[in-house]
């Protein structure tokens, strides 16, 4: 299977950012692809697509409409979280606010939080709450009874280094009781053999971590990295960090979705 499969899923802009460390930045209208395109598409009904650039891979490209979509166009996992998420409800990386127009048809409510103010200008437009805010950012106080990050949501953890701080971040921002919803693809598929081994460099990085350039038109943006896990090794930083972790639901392209809820 190609690529091209998880950088479609790829949170729309919270991806903007180098996450080689934790930052609390937002964007500005020339340093934001995706937020242009989104913009673009919102205001005239049509958009170029996004091309998404690695050092690791050919180049690919995002079609906007796909940001755009409504609830029955999901795919089954996101529609499982947004029919699993419940109480007062934070949609991080919300991109066009697909996610948060689905719940509110569903009679939920939600904040949206994004990086990218043209992103948060289309989404306001749309009906939706939208704040400009970095989740990162320690100045974002409120608290939530569902975290959901979709659209292989762990990617915003942007390397391995990172991901303890991560866990603080979501114990933080939840209500007693509350959960994150978060799902991501386990890319050994990109390195398995015929015979079921993988290929795999142990001395290398861990081999979920990809590198992405994003850019419409002539708006480049900055590289970043970008993290896909597979289960077991979430579950374990999980656990590590004083989670528990399931999966709720798999789907047919080695994509999952998972509850990690704090434990008490």
């Amino acid at each position: 299977m190609p690529l091209c499969y998880v950088c479609n899923d790829i949170m729309p802009i919270i991806a903007a950012l180098n996450h080689k460390e934790m930052s609390s930045t937002v964007l500005i209208p020339e340093n934001d692809p995706m937020g242009r395109a989104i913009y673009e598409y919102h205001k005239y009904g049509k958009a170029e697509d996004v091309i998404v650039h690695s050092s690791m891979f050919d180049d690919d490209v995002i079609p906007v409409e796909t940001l755009f979509r409504t609830f029955d166009q999901m795919p089954a996992l996101e529609q499982k979280a947004l029919e699993l998420a419940s109480g007062d409800i934070l949609d991080v990386g919300a991109g066009s606010g697909c996610h948060s127009l689905a719940l509110k048809e569903m009679g939920k409510s939600s904040v949206a939080v994004e990086i990218s103010p043209l992103a948060v200008e289309v989404m306001k437009d749309r009906g939706v709450d939208a704040r400009l805010v970095n989740f990162y950012d320690s100045s974002f106080t409120e608290t939530y009874d569902t975290v959901l990050m979709l659209m292989n949501g762990t990617g915003i953890i942007g390397n391995l280094d990172n991901i303890h701080m991560f866990f603080s971040r979501i114990r933080q921002i939840l209500k007693p009781g509350g959960s994150l919803l978060i799902d991501s693809s386990d890319l050994r598929y990109l390195f398995e053999e015929e015979d079921g081994s993988l290929m795999i460099d142990l001395a290398d990085d861990y081999y979920g971590l990809v590198d992405f350039q994003m850019q419409y038109k002539d708006s480049l943006g900055e590289p970043f990295d970008w993290l896909y896990l597979d289960f077991n090794t979430l579950s374990y930083y999980a656990e590590e960090c004083g989670f528990n972790a399931e999966i709720v639901e798999e789907g047919e392209y080695y994509d999952y979705l998972a509850k990690l809820t704090p434990k008490s």
